[in-house]
């Protein structure tokens, strides 16, 4: 399987593994999956982080790009993000949901305005 982790999935996956489903832990665990992490969510991490509304570990940035398959953000994503039904505000969800929808992702979350969009989710 191919997942996309929503921004608070990668946080604690790295951090409260406990607050994770049972089945985001097998997945994130199963050497099977090919895990992908957004440099949108790394970015909004970064965001949270400059303005004191997040704590991340120095290297925090190289460690998620070593243990993860890093997403870049490509023309068609912004396109399509652009493009989207305004399910939901937040530019860096909706980026995901594109990310998502163009790269054939499943989508880990927890974010229930998430589930509106046509793609494929587990709960995170």
């Amino acid at each position: 399987m191919r997942c996309l982790l929503d921004t608070h999935t990668l946080l604690w996956a790295r951090s409260a593994p406990d607050l994770l489903s049972a089945d985001a832990v097998a997945i994130l665990q199963s050497p099977d999956n090919a895990l992908y992490v957004s440099v949108a969510s790394l970015w909004e991490c970064a965001i949270k982080s400059s303005i004191g509304k997040l704590d991340v570990p120095k290297d925090f940035f190289q460690i998620v790009s070593q243990d993860y398959r890093l997403l870049e953000i490509e023309v068609p994503h912004i396109e399509l993000s652009a493009h989207l039904p305004m399910h939901h505000r937040d530019p860096f969800d909706r980026m995901l949901v594109a990310q998502a929808q163009l790269g054939g992702l499943t989508l880990i979350t927890r974010d229930r305005t998430i589930a509106k969009y046509d793609i494929a989710i587990v709960t995170a």
